[in-house]
């Protein structure tokens, strides 16, 4: 297995023997673990936010780890430290569960802002500093979030930095009808199934070898300029204070070449973007006091700008290579 697509492909297969629904989750996990990026999940308790990370851990062959947060959590649970060794007189590094490949920081907002701000130096630099040494996180590293849009007491809102380091946010809603019948289906038929029941089907070579891949993909001007479009709407858009930064930039490009990838393409059309613009920019806008005060939703806002801003009208495909340009002379 060497392709992005067949990555995507067998992982989603093998999670949806326990998951039903949710592709779209399953879908940014794997671009972000593609490329270098993180996720924040939202939804109500109870739509498997901490079984989908698990279950796509699983899946990929990748060490998880679950923080559960709270506010008397601290930096030193998150990230580690050092612990007296009585029989032999030293100090020994205790590393704390950030160190793994797939770490959910459950619940982010109901730790303190100080606890949250330990997985800043992680998310953006790959390290993490305990007690003035600094040590190298594992890689692949993704950070998967998760948060509840309904209840506030005893929480603490993810400042507008911390948001912006995760590539995407993707809502987890309650589940169709139809799909909620097959769970209870499913655990009818097997009552003990659990994420360890999931068949590790790529390894870390698969994913080096598809991360290589989706850095070849090819992104045409047009696509570029269609980025900036969307990206400078939401900076002048009448409802937004604060619109998104370079790094939203950014995480379209990189989402948008894996995007392509996990399809079978090897350059990246104006769909690809467009399909992004919700997980991308919905929680990166900073909206104006009048907006906020009257429950105006982000992802309305993403909406409203995506249907605004023009898409580039011609199909692209991958550029001519040059010694075949010079064969048609």
């Amino acid at each position: 297995m060497t392709s992005s697509e067949e990555i995507y492909t067998a992982i989603r297969d093998e999670v949806s023997q326990l998951l039903v629904g949710n592709e779209d989750a399953i879908e940014a996990l794997t671009i972000a673990l593609l490329t270098d990026g993180h996720v924040l999940l939202e939804g109500v308790p109870g739509v498997a936010k901490t079984t989908i990370a698990n279950l796509f851990a699983q899946a990929a062959s990748l060490k998880y780890s679950r923080i559960q947060m709270t506010p008397d959590v601290l930096p030193a649970d998150i990230t580690g430290t050092h612990i007296y060794r009585e029989s032999v007189g030293e100090f020994d590094l205790q590393r704390g569960p950030v160190f793994a490949n797939v770490v959910l920081a459950d619940e982010i907002n109901r730790a303190t802002p100080k606890t949250q701000s330990a997985l800043l130096e992680a998310m953006e630099e790959r390290q993490a500093t305990i007690e003035g040494e600094t040590l190298d996180l594992p890689d692949p590293f993704l950070v998967v979030a998760t948060q509840n849009p309904i209840e506030y007491e005893g929480t603490f809102a993810l400042p507008e930095a911390q948001r912006d380091r995760f590539q995407f946010k993707v809502v987890v809603d309650l589940p169709r009808r139809p799909d909620e019948r097959e769970v209870l289906e499913r655990f009818d038929r097997a009552p003990s199934l659990t994420p360890a029941d999931i068949t590790e089907v790529v390894d870390v070579e698969d994913i080096d070898v598809a991360r290589r891949e989706v850095e070849e993909v090819h992104v045409d001007d047009k696509v570029y300029e269609y980025i900036l479009d969307l990206v400078a709407a939401t900076r002048e858009h009448a409802a937004v204070e604060y619109g998104a930064s370079p790094r939203a930039s950014l995480a379209f490009l990189h989402s948008g070449k894996a995007a392509a990838a996990i399809r079978g393409r090897g350059y990246v059309i104006p769909a690809d973007i467009k399909r992004l613009a919700l997980p991308v920019l919905s929680h990166r806008l900073v909206l104006d006091t009048e907006s906020e005060l009257s429950g105006r939703d982000p992802r309305d806002l993403v909406d409203e700008i995506v249907e605004t801003v023009p898409t580039p009208e011609a199909e692209l495909s991958e550029p001519t290579p040059p010694s075949a340009a010079n064969d048609d002379d």
